[in-house]
């Protein structure tokens, strides 16, 4: 948070165009003097019934009218009293003007659908004799008020400007952190406007690093978090500061790979590392929410988990690759009842690859009983903590949710097998397990050189020998033979490659989350798709764009 905002009486110069909405166009206003619409007279119902039920078009445009009139006018007071929340909304459209430093203000509503109306600010900000235009898109939603009965605007931060959200605010001035230019491994400059997904790291390797890089402030207009340890979210550049250089590892290539991989779902999320060195190659995220659900994301990874629970079944001496399992349609332990999808069962001879390759829930949980209840209910979680570095500490850079292994017992055990239960991870965590069962040993992911900072990185102990050999050849075969439910995703993917899917059932979810985790020569990635079903069928393009991307 940069400093605290100031909260006083709008003034500048303000107007509403006419729109979809079905209303006349408003001349613009000069300062609170004026006595166009958006008067106080206009907040109260001209009937003292209490109506009831939705609200009707008639009356959605009338009060959107009436909002944006006020706002427009400059009377927040007004445009306050016009919403539900008059507490939470006077404040903040106060500091549309006294602290953001708009001066002029041109809405333009859009064609309403239902109670919901889009429009178009066109402002200008000043500060210190520095003056920008600023444009941006937002939306209101009118409700009937629960005690009055009166159609009101329903307050959201995001009425102000759609990347606001409740407990920030708007302002302009000096910025208090130092500017950046992030640039990719060969020196190519990486920007919010090119690689949208990058918005929130550059935000963060900004606070993190701008001074260390040289870097001097600008005059901005930002968003100040609620978190005073969180990075502010700039919207608009007065004027620049000496940008102060920061390499990273992504790459420029594999970014934009990731960035196309994840428009093909929404609510996806996608990264990649590199195996031999941990290098974080890309992050990219498609979510309604804006949430970066690829670095910070914390949900069951489903059969991709696989991986880990295979080499934890090698490492116990409990199976092998090549070796005879069994996979019954179903399995019981400790009371609760595991199926495979839609109840398959293998009855030829199958090895654990082959099991793998199919994603047999109950050949991954069978093998591990003969372990004892108190070993079984540790092995997972000792394995991903002291191979896979996961529910470590890992000092990236950035912000990250590192992988998380609980301690679990009787059936819980038996789901966190086949990665649901309370096992909780991202795409990064994933790709991060992919790259470690390749390479033979886990390497802290990150995204600047350490040292830039001489951080600590984690480590674990190397996978012992023959097991990374053992889960390369079980991820090629999912990957390659036509038994294999990642082969249909992979089949143009090329190099050294191999792959897991997974689908995650979450509670109260219709649909499965899609996971998808693979390899193409030296790149890994890891992708999720909330609610996408199965995880060769969402998740796994996702990947498959990204990977071939790579060297």
């Amino acid at each position: 948070m940069r400093s605290g905002a100031k909260v006083g009486i709008i003034g500048g110069v303000f107007a509403v165009v006419v729109g979809g909405v079905g209303y006349g166009a408003y001349n613009i206003l000069d300062g609170l003097g004026d006595s166009g619409v958006g008067g106080g007279t206009e907040t109260t119902a001209s009937s003292d019934e209490v109506r009831t039920g939705p609200v009707t078009k008639q009356e959605t445009a009338e009060t959107s009218k009436k909002f944006l009139a006020a706002w427009a006018k400059g009377d927040a007071d007004i445009a306050s009293q016009l919403t539900n929340n008059p507490a939470d909304a006077g404040p903040l459209l106060t500091q549309y003007s006294e602290s953001a430093h708009v001066t002029k203000a041109v809405i333009t509503p859009g064609t309403a659908t239902g109670a919901k109306v889009p429009y178009t600010v066109r402002a200008t900000v000043s500060y210190k004799g520095k003056t920008k235009p600023w444009s941006y898109e937002s939306e209101l939603t009118v409700v009937r008020g629960v005690s009055t009965g009166h159609a009101l605007v329903d307050w959201k931060p995001s009425v102000v400007h759609p990347q606001l959200k409740k407990g920030e605010t708007l302002e302009t001035g000096e910025a208090s952190t130092a500017s950046i230019e992030a640039v990719d491994r060969n020196g190519q400059v990486l920007t919010k406007e090119k690689y949208p997904s990058l918005g929130g790291i550059l935000d963060e390797l900004r606070k993190k690093y701008g001074e260390k890089a040289g870097g001097t402030a600008g005059i901005e207009t930002w968003i100040n978090s609620e978190n005073a340890d969180a990075p502010d979210t700039t919207l608009l550049t007065l004027t620049k500061g000496k940008p102060g250089r920061v390499q990273t590892t992504l790459d420029a290539r594999i970014q934009a790979a990731a960035e196309r991989g994840v428009k093909k779902f929404d609510q996806s999320s996608v990264a990649a590392v590199e195996p031999s060195t941990g290098a974080i190659r890309a992050i990219a995220n498609n979510r309604s929410d804006g949430y970066d659900a690829a670095r910070k994301g914390s949900v069951a990874p489903g059969s991709t988990m696989k991986i880990v629970t295979a080499a934890m079944i090698i490492q116990h001496g409990l199976g092998s690759a090549n070796g005879a399992v069994e996979c019954p349609s179903s399995l019981t332990w400790e009371g609760v009842t595991f199926n495979n999808l839609d109840g398959f069962s293998m009855t030829d001879g199958p090895t654990l690859k082959r099991a793998f390759a199919r994603s047999c829930n109950t050949a991954f949980i069978k093998p591990i009983l003969p372990l004892g209840s108190g070993k079984r209910d540790t092995a997972l979680r000792e394995e991903a903590g002291e191979y896979f570095g996961i529910g470590q500490v890992w000092r990236t850079g950035i912000a990250t949710f590192d992988g998380k292994v609980p301690l679990s017992e009787g059936a819980e055990t038996a789901a966190s097998f086949i990665g649901q239960g309370k096992i909780q991870m991202n795409p990064l965590n994933m790709a991060s397990v992919t790259a470690t069962a390749v390479g033979g040993r886990f390497r802290q992911p990150y995204i600047v050189p350490q040292n830039l900072d001489n951080r600590v990185f984690a480590t674990a102990n190397p996978l012992p020998g023959g097991v990374s050999a053992q889960l390369k050849e079980m991820l090629h075969y999912t990957a390659t033979a036509p038994e294999g439910t990642a082969t249909q995703a992979m089949a143009n993917v090329g190099g050294d490659k191999g792959a897991k899917t997974g689908s995650a059932e979450i509670d109260g979810h219709a649909t499965s989350d899609s996971w998808f985790t693979g390899y193409s020569n030296d790149l890994a990635a890891a992708a999720l798709v909330q609610s996408g079903g199965h995880g060769g069928d969402a998740a796994g393009p996702v990947v498959a764009e990204v990977l071939r991307a790579g060297p």
